[in-house]
């Protein structure tokens, strides 16, 4: 009976532990993984351009509910405090979204920071296999210092708290 009692308790500490995953491949201590952001023009933009600053990597979707209560609290808070802070970068990426679908989206939104296009989850992939919005937070090192998945007014206020520390 001990034997039986003790295999469905590690079964149940191993599910859990799975339930607890989030979909993140990219964690807090790790490095920021090697990306490209290709423009619906071909421009593009290199995770290697952004050695020596701070970065906050945000993936929403046009649809999600959450996301847009997170990119409404970063046109009102983020963006304004951080846009001409040159140590600073901010890229909000539309998973699975053009830019000719972002730029009808930021018409409708009127948001003042760009938008960057990730149309087959290529830089998504990257990061996580599940779970929007997803933010992360990259220190000058290259190192991942936060990562949160979904949205609560507390969770970007610590966010907030810790670019500001990282900027420091």
């Amino acid at each position: 009976m001990k034997k039986y009692l003790l295999s469905c308790i590690m079964l149940l500490s191993i599910l859990s532990a799975g339930a607890q995953n989030n979909g993140d491949i990219v964690k807090v201590g790790d490095t920021m993984p090697a990306f490209t952001i290709v423009s619906d023009d071909g421009t593009q933009l290199r995770s290697s351009s952004l050695k020596g600053k701070v970065v906050l990597v945000n993936f929403f979707a046009t649809w999600c509910p959450p996301c847009q209560k997170e990119l409404a609290e970063i046109q009102s808070t983020l963006w304004p405090k951080y846009k001409d802070n040159d140590k600073f970068k901010l890229l909000v990426i539309g998973r699975e979204h053009s830019d000719s679908e972002l730029a009808k989206y930021n018409e409708k939104k009127g948001f003042t920071f760009p938008l960057y296009p990730d149309k087959n989850r290529a830089v998504y992939g990257a990061f996580a296999t599940s779970l929007i919005p997803r933010s992360y937070l990259i220190g000058k090192n290259g190192k991942v210092i936060a990562a949160t998945s979904g949205y609560t007014e507390e969770e970007f206020a610590g966010l907030m708290k810790e670019i500001e520390d990282a900027l420091k």
